[in-house]
């Protein structure tokens, strides 16, 4: 885990690209997707990102919206490769993603990102991460949007935005509604899983479909 960085300084900037080289992965020519295994690969035109697109993740709050992201950071990290998050509240974990499956020796998380230094801290990490799932600001600038979108894309690392604040283009939209929990049984027993209605639109074209979830996180 990366600590906050609580100052716009050339140290704690210095130290974000010093991860960032640490963990450049080396992707040969032919390796330019990202497969995703599962029901949800299944609803991704090809079950894989290309390297390079911008992915947003939204949904109500308990939806299981976060859950799904960190399972495309999943996909990432099970490959040997590394991917990153920026949190605006610390709302992003080490728990919450070793439950959606992450390996947490190659996810590298920023908490209490000030929405005055979001965009700086996305790119920084975007030069040196496979994927990296960003939570959105408020009134996040189009015009820093659009870089991050580009750096992607020239780099060829996946972005997620994490909200529904997202103010430029994206590859595909994810949007995520909650469904109803299992485990009850006759009053009693444990919350042990639920489906997700999961749609998820590829320039223009939609699928909607139910993914199993396992402990949403939000």
């Amino acid at each position: 885990m990366l600590p906050a960085l609580p100052r716009r300084d050339g140290e704690a900037r210095a130290r974000l690209e010093a991860v960032g080289e640490r963990a450049r992965p080396v992707v040969l020519a032919r390796d330019r997707a990202l497969n995703v295994p599962g029901r949800l690969g299944a609803l991704i035109p090809g079950g894989a990102l290309p390297r390079g697109v911008t992915v947003t993740v939204d949904g109500r709050t308990g939806s299981g919206a976060t859950t799904l992201a960190l399972e495309l950071a999943a996909s990432v990290t099970a490959t040997g490769e590394w991917a990153s998050a920026v949190s605006l509240d610390a709302t992003i974990g080490g728990e919450a993603a070793a439950v959606a499956g992450v390996a947490l020796e190659r996810f590298a998380v920023v908490p209490h990102v000030e929405p005055s230094r979001w965009a700086a801290v996305v790119a920084v990490l975007i030069e040196g991460t496979s994927l990296v799932l960003a939570e959105v600001p408020r009134h996040v600038a189009l015009g820093d949007a659009r870089r991050l979108v580009a750096r992607a894309r020239e780099r060829g690392t996946v972005l997620v935005a994490l909200g529904d604040r997202w103010p430029a283009d994206a590859a595909l939209r994810v949007h995520v509604d909650g469904g109803t929990w299992r485990g009850l049984d006759a009053g009693g027993g444990l919350l042990a899983e639920r489906e997700r209605v999961v749609r998820i639109d590829a320039h223009g074209d939609a699928k909607r479909s139910r993914v199993p979830a396992l402990a949403d996180v939000g």
